[in-house]
C-alpha cells in the first residue's frame, strides 16, 4: 500500500501538504504564516526555536494545536545582517558556531567545522525547548536541509525523528541536490515526499513566480506531494533581514504569501483535485 492508500484515498491520489518554513525568523514572518494558516490554503508550518521571534510563534501553536506545526532544525544562518545561533550553551556545542558565536553562513561552513556529536546535542535541546514550550510538533524538518549535506547528518536526523514517533520530511532529490558527500546515502525504511514543489530564482526574475506556482498546481503528480514555501510580507523588517539575497528574499516572500491565500490558489487546488493532508495525518500511521 501507498501512502494514499493507507490515509483511506485511492493508489492514485495527488496529496499535497502545503507547508510554511521559517516561523520564529521574524515578526513579519509570522504574522504572515498565521494568516496563511487562518485565512489561505497552507495547511502546515514550522517553527525556528533558536530565532528571536519563536516566543510569539510558539505562543501560537501553543494556543493553535488545531494547526499543523513542525520543528524546523535550524544549524545555519544564511542572513548577512541578521543573525542567531544554538539554543544550548556556545561552549557545549562550539564547532557548530563561528568566531562570533553565530552559526555558519554556508551549507559547506558547517559541514567542514561541525561534530555530529554536537550537532545531536543541539537539535535535541531544539526539539526539547519546544516540547517544553508546550508546542505538541506533528513532524520535524531542516531549514537550509542542512541536515543533508552527508549520509552520517542526515542519519542523525532520522534518529531523532524515531526518538520523538515524529515523521520526519525528506526528499531524496532535494538532499541529493544539496548533498556535500560522495558516500552513499540510506533511504530504506525512510517515509519520503515523492515530490518536492519550490520557486525558483529564474522564474523570480522573470516575474513569473505566482505563474510558475500556477503551473505546478496543474501538473501536480499522484504522490505524496510538499509544496515549501516561506510567507512573509515585504517589509522594512523582512527588507533588513534579507537584505543582499533575494532569493527567497522579501518581495520573494511577499508573493508566496499573496498566492497562497488566494482564491486562484484555492481554484486551482479544487481543479486539479488535489487533496490536503497534513503530518498529523502521517503521524498517525508510521
Amino acid at each position: 500500500m501507498n501512502l494514499a492508500q493507507k490515509l483511506g484515498y485511492p493508489e492514485n491520489t495527488k496529496l499535497l501538504i502545503i507547508h510554511a518554513d521559517d516561523a520564529g525568523l521574524a515578526h513579519s514572518e509570522n504574522q504572515a504564516t498565521i494568516k496563511a494558516l487562518q485565512n489561505g490554503s497552507v495547511n502546515s508550518y514550522s517553527i525556528m526555536t533558536p530565532c528571536a521571534w519563536f516566543f510569539e510563534m510558539a505562543t501560537f501553536a501553543k494556543n493553535n494545536p488545531q494547526y499543523d506545526c513542525g520543528i524546523h532544525l535550524t544549524l545555519t544562518c544564511e542572513w548577512e545582517n541578521y543573525k542567531f545561533g544554538p539554543v544550548l550553551p556556545i561552549s557545549e556545542v562550539s564547532s557548530l558556531v563561528d568566531k562570533n558565536g553565530y552559526f555558519y553562513k554556508t551549507r559547506a561552513d558547517f559541514k567542514n567545522n561541525a561534530k555530529p556529536s554536537e550537532i545531536k546535542k543541539e537539535l535535541t535541546a531544539q526539539i526539547e525547548k519546544a516540547l517544553q514550550f508546550g508546542i505538541q510538533p506533528t513532524h520535524l524538518d531542516s531549514h537550509m536541509c542542512s541536515i543533508g549535506v552527508t549520509p552520517e547528518i542526515l542519519e542523525i536526523y532520522k534518529e531523532l525523528g524515531k526518538t520523538y514517533n515524529l515523521p520526519v520530511f525528506i526528499n531524496r532529490q532535494f538532499v541529493e541536490t544539496i548533498r556535500l558527500s560522495d558516500e552513499e546515502y540510506n533511504y530504506e525504511n525512510t517515509l519520503l515526499a515523492d515530490n518536492l514543489l519550490i520557486g525558483y530564482f529564474a522564474d523570480f526574475e522573470k516575474g513569473e513566480l505566482q505563474k510558475s506556482y500556477e503551473r505546478a498546481l496543474d501538473s501536480i503528480k499522484s504522490g505524496f506531494n510538499v509544496f515549501l514555501l516561506h510567507p512573509a510580507f515585504d517589509d522594512s523588517e523582512m527588507q533588513g533581514i534579507t537584505i543582499n539575497h533575494p532569493n527567497f528574499g522579501s518581495a520573494w516572500r511577499q508573493i508566496d504569501f499573496d498566492f497562497f491565500t488566494s482564491n486562484e490558489c484555492k481554484t486551482k487546488l479544487e481543479e486539479n483535485k488535489i487533496q490536503l493532508i497534513t503530518w498529523r495525518d502521517i503521524q498517525g500511521i508510521i
